[in-house]
C-alpha cells in the first residue's frame, strides 16, 4: 500500500499512472479506456486525469457500477462523473454509462453487455473505492446478485439488490460490472482514505469470507495489477 500526507498527494501521483496506461492503450490499438467508481475519494483524482494532455475522442470512460436513478439525480454516478471528469481536456471522451430507461437493473443486462462490447478490453485503467462495509463497486456484502457479481464466469455486468444500510443509503437497486469484466485489467487503483476505511481494509486483508467483505475478490486476485493508495 502506498501512503500520502493528503487527498491532492495521491491524486496527482494515481493521474499520473493513469495516463500513462492510457497513453500505452491509445498507442498499442488507437483506443484506450479508464473504468471510473462515483464517491468522494476520487474526487481531486478525476480532477487531475481531466487536464492530462492525450488523445480524449478515442478514451471510452466507462462507469464501475451505478445506482438505479436517473442520470441527472441525486446519487447518480453518471452525474458526478460528468461533473468531475468529463470536464476540461476530457470533455471530448467517449462515455459509457450504465442506466436505462427500464424499471430495474436486472431487465438492462442484455443491452448493457452489447453497450460494454464499444469500450476497448482488457481495461487499460480502473480507479475503485471501498466502503466501511467492505464493499467495491456494487459488490455490497450478502446482496441479492453479488454471486453473479463475483463469478469470473459470468457476465460482465451483473444486477444487484443490497440489503439496506448506512452504505447504500436509499440506493440499493444497482448494476454494476463484475469481476469478469475486470479480467486482464492492465492497472487497478484502489483508494482508501481515512482511519475508518484503513481498519477495514487490514480486516479485509485477513482470512475471511468474501460474501461478507466482497473487497476481498479483487485483493485475492493474483491476475489483476492492483495498487492501494491511502490518505488520511
Amino acid at each position: 500500500m502506498q501512503e500520502f500526507e493528503d487527498a491532492e498527494s495521491a491524486a496527482r501521483t494515481v493521474a499520473a499512472v493513469i495516463r500513462t496506461r492510457l497513453c500505452e492503450g491509445l498507442a498499442r490499438r488507437g483506443r484506450a479506456s479508464l473504468v471510473v467508481s462515483g464517491g468522494s475519494s476520487p474526487n481531486r483524482l478525476y480532477e487531475h486525469v481531466s487536464m492530462a494532455d492525450l488523445d480524449w475522442s478515442c478514451v471510452h470512460i466507462v462507469l464501475a457500477d451505478e445506482r438505479w436513478v436517473d442520470p441527472g439525480a441525486p446519487g447518480s454516478n453518471e452525474r458526478f462523473i460528468r461533473a468531475t471528469l468529463l470536464q476540461n481536456r476530457a470533455t471530448q471522451a467517449v462515455f459509457v454509462g450504465l442506466k436505462t430507461e427500464h424499471n430495474h437493473p436486472g431487465q438492462a443486462l442484455a443491452g448493457l453487455e452489447a453497450r460494454l462490447q464499444t469500450a476497448p478490453a482488457p481495461f487499460d485503467a480502473v480507479v475503485l473505492g471501498m466502503g466501511t462495509d467492505g464493499h467495491t463497486l456494487s459488490w455490497f456484502p450478502d446482496a441479492d446478485g453479488l454471486v453473479s457479481a463475483l463469478d469470473p464466469e459470468a457476465g460482465c455486468v451483473a444486477s444487484i439488490t443490497a440489503q439496506p444500510s448506512p452504505a447504500t443509503g436509499p440506493f440499493v437497486e444497482r448494476v454494476t460490472l463484475t469481476r469478469k469484466a475486470l479480467k486482464g485489467a492492465r492497472f487497478c487503483a484502489l483508494l482508501i482514505n481515512g482511519s475508518d476505511k484503513r481498519r477495514v481494509l487490514q480486516i479485509a486483508e485477513n482470512p475471511g469470507e468474501v460474501s461478507s467483505m466482497p473487497v476481498r475478490a479483487v485483493l485475492r486476485d493474483t491476475a489483476l495489477d492492483l495498487q492501494t493508495y491511502w490518505w488520511p
